[in-house]
């Protein structure tokens, strides 16, 4: 029998893992690049819960540790870069984890361990699709038409390709916040601890070492749903600049970087919401199926165990509605604890007064203090002794 084809479109983290588990399972893979490369930049990102399982089942955990940030945790600070409180990544409550890895290192490592099969296209995309019964026909921007057994979408929060299949059934959940990414030079004040200080207006900077001698900064602000993101580069520079001009801390240096960078990345913080992930032979996985945004903090967990579970149970059932029916009940509640988040959040980790960012300051004091991490080991909040979140498919 013929092997079944599968146009994955996008390398990203969850076509990459998706490639690799679908070629291990015996089908014939193509992936769809729009960029004319691998977009190697990014921030820090991090494996665990059900991703770390997965990654260490394709033999890549040793690797993804090697790359390491360098990170050892983070320190909240203030505006007069005072420490209010720190956590190691031993932790409960820090933001690092024992495998954190920027996303450029993390997708390059799956590309070399999903290329070895791989019909990989870059400098392409998919232009049009006509879902059919027994196959799926695809229109490329190259041309080219062709004919696939099944078609996963591996796109970002905006995939243009979920519009083709899936049009306006997908919402957005836009969650009052603007974030933006860019490498800076390292500083003095760098070191391996990450910052994060809050600012008045709704501003919340964050510092973070990585593994080749700069740094990674992010600037975070709450902000109506505006589409900044579509500005062109020198008016989201522009935005940006201004928005922290007087508020303190490093915003003289970050301004200057933002002013210099060449990755600069800004989007709104929007959850994806989709009533269903899949359309006869169409499915769709990771950021363009159901993004949480970094503030749900799974969004890479969700991206390589979405990736492995829908390849598991297209191989565990030759039915493709069926294998898409199982990973989306054997995940969709997974996600859904993800995006819920707790009340008031974000907007109470970016207030907008002086007063509010005190108040911050001192919920971090306390929850920074030795009784109260005292407390957490106490009750079972240890990140040595992690739980099953998830419980993956095998064959």
């Amino acid at each position: 029998m013929d092997k079944k084809r599968v146009l994955v479109s996008g390398a990203s983290i969850a076509g990459l893992t998706l490639s690799y588990w679908l070629q291990r399972y015996g089908f014939d893979v193509t992936i769809i690049e729009k960029g004319g490369d691998l977009r190697l930049g990014g921030q820090n990102i991090d494996v665990k819960g059900p991703a770390v399982e997965v990654v260490r089942m394709m033999g890549l955990e040793e690797k993804i540790k090697a790359a390491n940030t360098t990170e050892v945790g983070i320190r909240f600070v203030t505006t007069k870069n005072k420490v209010v409180s720190e956590f190691s990544k031993d932790d409960a409550f820090s933001m690092t984890q024992e495998l954190e890895i920027l996303r450029g290192d993390l997708v390059e490592i799956l590309y070399n361990k999903a290329k070895a099969n791989a019909d990989i296209r870059f400098d392409d995309h998919i232009t049009a699709v006509n879902n059919l019964d027994n196959h799926v026909e695809v229109e490329f921007k190259s041309g080219a038409k062709e004919n696939f057994d099944l078609l996963i979408i591996a796109e970002g929060i905006g995939s243009a390709t979920r519009q083709k299949v899936f049009g306006n059934e997908v919402s957005f959940a836009y969650l009052g916040v603007y974030t933006s990414y860019f490498t800076a030079p390292k500083a003095a004040t760098d070191s391996e601890w990450a910052r994060w200080c809050n600012a008045p207006g709704g501003i919340v900077f964050l510092i973070r070492p990585d593994n080749y001698g700069t740094t990674r900064a992010s600037v975070n602000f709450r902000s109506p749903e505006r589409g900044y993101e579509k500005l062109p580069l020198d008016e989201q520079r522009k935005l940006l600049t201004d928005k922290i001009k007087n508020v303190g801390w490093e915003a003289p240096r970050l301004t200057e970087a933002i002013n210099k960078s060449e990755d600069l990345y800004l989007e709104r913080l929007s959850q994806v919401k989709a009533k269903q992930w899949y359309k006869g032979r169409v499915a769709m996985i990771g950021d363009a199926a159901y993004c949480v945004t970094p503030i749900g903090g799974k969004g890479t967990d969700l991206a390589i165990a979405g990736a492995y579970i829908v390849a598991t149970e297209l191989a565990r059932n030759t039915d493709h509605t069926k294998a898409f029916e199982a990973y989306e009940n054997r995940l969709r509640p997974y996600v859904a604890k993800v995006q819920k988040l707790p009340p008031g959040v974000p907007n109470l980790v970016y207030p907008r007064s002086k007063m509010g960012v005190a108040i911050l300051n001192a919920a971090f004091r306390v929850a920074g203090s030795n009784f109260f991490k005292a407390v957490m080991k106490l009750f079972g909040k240890d990140k040595k002794k992690p739980k099953e979140e998830l419980e993956l498919p095998k064959i």
